[in-house]
């Protein structure tokens, strides 16, 4: 077997081949496609090709694979090797990802395919709009503060009625007309949302899993395509630690010799836009009743409650793992809400409104049928909080001297 391995650039990508333990400098291939394939035909079904993680690394993979036998990924953030030498060239890169798949000790990144990148595309234009019209927001902000101007009176400032309070400011003509533009700029960001959003709800109405993610509380459609975007084959997770690991949010351990570990802030390792996204779902969750609700409250009591939001995001992990794994419903959801969740979706997703129809969403609507949903999760809070009643709970350390802690 022989290994090739690609130090990757934007415009060329430096080729090694390590063969019967020799490497052999295989020289630059252009960053296109042709260039790519062309390349690709020399080599044979049996090589095996090593590129190192970077934004175009999938595309390079997969112009690549239909002529060799594998092509891996390497994470690069473990492939301490490259980022830390000291004599670092473009040729010696490419050696140490051939070398280290050689021995078998080369950190592989799963490569998704092609369903769930055009996915993760999708989320991630969203997240731009989405940032691009937060960063408008803020500098019409800033006009109107670094003009003595009062708070808007109304909840929004983009709506209808904030608008027309805002174009009644008096404001320098200059900066009248830069708030002109900033509105044009954010309607077109708001059609451009729609469009994104529209996709990305007929996407998530083709996807049982994204449905089923949809039935815990706290979880939208935009969250829920995230964490399958981020996510992809729940099958690739033995269990749901490794999720939790892949998300960043299992607590980093320090421990040395015989002492016990110490366990510090979560490792922040992985699919950072995921993370944010279940920690922002723990937040809602915890909003209504439920034994979510009743566990945040009971770390918030110790830790604060950014430590317990945190904390329900791990728990969160932990369930979409077992409603993936075993193709459930939330145990507590409320069928009521998540009929008005897929309604929404609906909705969202192009489909027009029917009018004087009452479909399964309409029980949403019905006083009775709300607060008999929230009574049936509200006994599984107070289940929980009789179960962890007789917990023992460790109190802060005093240290009394070096031989001897006592605690509150």
């Amino acid at each position: 077997m022989r290994v090739v391995g690609l130090d990757i650039h934007r415009v060329f990508a430096e080729a090694v081949m390590l063969e019967n333990g020799t490497i052999r400098r295989l020289g630059r291939v252009g960053m296109t496609r042709d260039h790519l394939t062309a390349f690709a035909k020399t080599l044979t079904h049996d090589d095996h090709v090593v590129v190192e993680a970077t934004g175009n690394a999938s595309a390079v993979a997969e112009v690549i694979r239909p002529h060799v036998g594998r092509v891996v990924i390497a994470n690069p953030r473990q492939v301490r090797l490259i980022a830390e030498a000291r004599i670092k060239t473009d040729v010696i890169d490419a050696t140490v990802l051939a070398r280290l798949y050689a021995s078998g000790f080369l950190p592989e990144v799963w490569i998704p395919d092609q369903a769930t990148l055009g996915l993760r595309r999708q989320v991630t234009r969203r997240s731009q709009i989405v940032r691009q019209r937060t960063r408008l927001k803020t500098i019409v902000q800033s006009i109107l503060h670094a003009h003595l101007v009062p708070p808007c009176p109304h909840a929004d400032l983009f709506g209808p009625r904030g608008r027309t309070w805002l174009l009644a400011q008096t404001l320098p003509v200059d900066e009248s007309d830069a708030v002109t533009r900033h509105l044009r700029e954010y309607d077109r960001l708001s059609e451009d949302l729609k469009v994104v959003e529209r996709e990305l709800a007929r996407e998530a109405r083709a996807d049982a899993n994204i449905t089923q993610l949809m039935t815990i509380p706290g979880i939208d459609m935009v969250v829920a395509v995230g964490l399958i975007a981020a996510i992809g084959p729940i099958a690739r997770f033995a269990g749901p630690d490794r999720l939790v690991a892949y998300l960043g949010l299992n607590p980093s351990v320090h421990q040395s010799g015989s002492g016990k570990p110490r366990h510090g802030r979560i490792t922040k390792q992985g699919r950072s836009h995921a993370r944010t996204m279940l920690v922002e779902a723990a937040w809602q969750a915890v909003r209504g009743p439920g034994p979510l609700r009743a566990f945040f409250q009971r770390v918030s009591a110790r830790r604060g409650p950014h430590v317990a939001a945190v904390a329900v995001a791990r728990k969160l992990a932990v369930i979409i793992w077992h409603l993936l794994t075993r193709g459930e419903d939330y145990a507590w959801v409320r069928p009521a809400l998540h009929a008005k969740k897929l309604r929404d979706l609906e909705l969202r997703s192009g489909e027009p409104a029917r009018r004087g129809q009452r479909g399964a969403a309409y029980a949403y609507n019905l006083t009775r049928t709300r607060q008999e949903e929230r009574r049936r999760v509200e006994q599984a809070e107070i289940a929980y909080r009789r179960m962890t009643e007789g917990w023992s709970r460790r109190g802060r350390r005093v240290p009394t001297s070096a031989a001897k802690e006592e605690r509150l």
